[in-house]
C-alpha cells in the first residue's frame, strides 16, 4: 500500500479550470515543448467523455469563452507542461487574441474518438516537424511523448508529468475500503498542511461565487433563501457554499481549486461540506483534515470502480459518498457508520446523469453536498436500509460499490454517444 501523503500528491491536485479542457491544454503544450514551442497546426482526438465535458464549460483567462478548441489553441501560445492542470495559467489578453486567431484560420481540428475515460492524443506541427503527446487514464498522466514519429522517454522532454512515485490508481482499485481509508489516520504534520491548502484554495473560490455575479448564482441563491437563518441552517451552508464554488469554477474564473480523483468538483464536493460542518462543531485543525483526508479516500474508492470519467455524475456520486463519509468520521462515527451513509448517498442519486460540464454543474454539486449531510445524519443515529434495495447490498458494501459501477458501465454505456449526438446536432 502507498503512504497517505503519495496518495494525496497524486489524487488531490490543483486544477485551474475544468480538468477536461485542462487534459487537452496539457496534451497540447506537451506536444509544442516537443517543437520549441512552435505550432502551425495542431490535432487533436479525445474520448467522447473528454469531448462531452469540454464543449460547454467556461476557460480561465479567456474572457468567458468556452470549450475544448479554445483551450487547445490557447496552450499553442502560454502552456507549460510543467504546471501540470494549471496549464493555462500564465494566459495573458494577447495569447487569448492569438489563438482565436488560430482557430479561426482553420489551424486545428479536435475530434472525438468514440472510446469512453480519459484519452487525449495532441499532434503539433510546425513545418515538416511534429510534437505528439498522448495523456491516459487520468487528466495530467502523460505516457506517451514523441518527435517526428519517435518515442522519447519522459524525461528528455521539458515539463515531464511522470511521477517518481508509483501510481496510486491501479493499488485504489484492488483495495478493501477499511485498508484504504485507514490511512486517514497516518497524516503528518505536513499533510495536515497540504490538506488545508486545498480547504483554503476552494474556500477562496467559493467565495467568489458569493461575491460575484458567476454562473447560475446558486450559492447566492440558497444563502438569500435561507434568510436570517443561514447561519443555522447547516444543510443549507453546505449546499451554498459547495454550489457557489462551483458557480464559480464552471464559469472559468481564474482561479484553481484542489480537485480530488481528477476532477475540480469532486474536490469542491469532497472537501468543502465536511470543512463547513468542521467549522460548525468547532473541530479542530487536525480533526477536520482526517476527516477529509477520509472523504478523498472514500471518493477515490468509488471513482476507481467506476471509472475516471462515466456517464454518472462523479461529482454528486462518488465525492458525495465521500463527503458522506467524511462527515460521519468527523462527528464521532465509526467505519460501519460510513459505509451506511455511502449507500445512502449511492441508493439516492446514483442514477444522476453527467451531461458535460458546464454553469448546471452547481445544480448537481449542491445536491451531493447536501445529501451528504443528510446521509450521514441519518447514518449517525443508526438508521440507513433496513433490506437491500435498487444497487444497494446491505451485506456487503463493495458489493453496492460494484453494483453502482456496472450500472454506469453497462447500463449507461451508450449516454455519453447520444449526448454527444444531441449537442451536435444544435
Amino acid at each position: 500500500m502507498f503512504t497517505i501523503t503519495e496518495f494525496l500528491h497524486q489524487e488531490v491536485r490543483p486544477a485551474l479550470g475544468c480538468t477536461e479542457p485542462g487534459a487537452v491544454a496539457l496534451a497540447v503544450s506537451k506536444a509544442c515543448e516537443q517543437l520549441g514551442g512552435r505550432a502551425d497546426r495542431l490535432d487533436v482526438v479525445v474520448s467522447n467523455s473528454i469531448y462531452k465535458n469540454g464543449i460547454a464549460v467556461g476557460i480561465p483567462g479567456t474572457d468567458g469563452l468556452r470549450g475544448n478548441e479554445i483551450a487547445a489553441a490557447l496552450a499553442v501560445f502560454c502552456g507549460r507542461s510543467c504546471y501540470g492542470l494549471e496549464v493555462l495559467k500564465d494566459a495573458t489578453p494577447e495569447d487569448l487574441a492569438r489563438a482565436r486567431s488560430f482557430i479561426e484560420e482553420g489551424r486545428l481540428v479536435l475530434k472525438p474518438n468514440g472510446r469512453p475515460g480519459v484519452y487525449v492524443e495532441a499532434t503539433a506541427s510546425h513545418g515538416e516537424e511534429t510534437g505528439t503527446a498522448i495523456i491516459r487514464d487520468s487528466h495530467a498522466n502523460i505516457t506517451e511523448v514523441r518527435r517526428n514519429g519517435r518515442p522519447l522517454p519522459q524525461a528528455e522532454g521539458p515539463g515531464a508529468s511522470a511521477s517518481a512515485a508509483a501510481p496510486v490508481g491501479p493499488v485504489v482499485a484492488q483495495a478493501d475500503f477499511e485498508s484504504l481509508t485507514a490511512l486517514a489516520d497516518t497524516l503528518s504534520p505536513s499533510d495536515v498542511d497540504y490538506i488545508w491548502e486545498g480547504i483554503e484554495m476552494n474556500e477562496r473560490i467559493s467565495r467568489h461565487g458569493f461575491e460575484n455575479v458567476v454562473g447560475l448564482g446558486l450559492g447566492r441563491a440558497v444563502r438569500d433563501a435561507a434568510g436570517p437563518c443561514y447561519a443555522q441552517d447547516l444543510a443549507a451552508k453546505i449546499k451554498a457554499v459547495s454550489a457557489a464554488a462551483s458557480d464559480a469554477r464552471m464559469a472559468g474564473v481564474s482561479m484553481p481549486v484542489m480537485s480530488s480523483a481528477g476532477s475540480g468538483n469532486h474536490g469542491i464536493t469532497a472537501i468543502l461540506p465536511v470543512y463547513v460542518v468542521g467549522q460548525h462543531y468547532g473541530k479542530s485543525r487536525e480533526e477536520i483534515a482526517r476527516a477529509i483526508a477520509y472523504s478523498h479516500l472514500a471518493t477515490s474508492y468509488i471513482k476507481s470502480r467506476m471509472g475516471r470519467l462515466s456517464p454518472v455524475c462523479g461529482c454528486a456520486v462518488a465525492a458525495g459518498a465521500g463527503a458522506a463519509a467524511g462527515i460521519v468520521k468527523l462527528l464521532g462515527g465509526d467505519g460501519h457508520q460510513a459505509r451506511k451513509a455511502m449507500e445512502l448517498v449511492l441508493g439516492n442519486i446514483v442514477g444522476m446523469v453527467c451531461d458535460g460540464a458546464k454553469e448546471s454543474c452547481a445544480l448537481k454539486v449542491g445536491t451531493g453536498a447536501a445529501e451528504a449531510f443528510y446521509a450521514a445524519k441519518i447514518a449517525l443515529s443508526h438508521g440507513g436500509m433496513e433490506v437491500s434495495q435498487g444497487v444497494v447490498d446491505i451485506s456487503d458494501f463493495a458489493a453496492t460499490v460494484v453494483n453502482a459501477a456496472r450500472l454506469n458501465t453497462e447500463g449507461m454505456k451508450d449516454v455519453d454517444g447520444t449526448l454527444i449526438d444531441i449537442i451536435s446536432s444544435r
